[in-house]
């Protein structure tokens, strides 16, 4: 039986898919005239500002020094892994078709199962391994 939990979890996992299909597609159109590097710079200053509009929104707003050393060292490095991979990925779209470059960005999700299972220690369900497997043919036939 699944949990309301995993239904709200799995629903806004959907929602974030939703949304993220397009943002290939408006990045594409983005730094078709824009250096790659600045057009990241730009995408950033908006991210923040929706992120900071949100947590106000929602008055989830802490105190820095109230929050845990281990979780904000841990968004740093996070934050440096995304920022490096966001110009990594608006170069490749400078570059490349956004129908060839998308595909190979999603392979994440396999190497995000992979390290979840030997880092973190979590079980791989048949689903999850069987799921991974097709995206990443998925990605091997969009890249052939």
């Amino acid at each position: 039986m699944v949990s309301p939990a995993s239904r709200l979890k799995v629903s806004q996992s959907g929602k974030a898919d939703r949304v993220d299909n397009m943002t290939a597609i408006f990045a594409k159109v983005g730094v078709s005239d824009i250096n790659s590097d600045l057009a990241t710079f730009y995408r950033t200053i908006v991210i923040l500002a929706v992120s900071a509009l949100l947590v106000s929104a929602r008055h989830e707003w802490q105190v820095p020094a109230t929050l845990s050393y281990k979780g904000l060292s841990y968004l740093a490095l996070s934050g440096i892994a995304t920022g490096l991979s966001w110009l990594c990925y608006f170069r490749a779209l400078q570059m490349a078709p956004a129908s060839r470059v998308a595909p190979i960005d999603k392979f994440s999700v396999v190497l995000v199962v992979l390290f979840a299972v030997l880092v973190l220690g979590e079980r791989l369900s048949w689903k999850v391994g069987i799921g991974s497997l097709l995206i990443a043919g998925g990605v091997i036939l969009t890249a052939l």
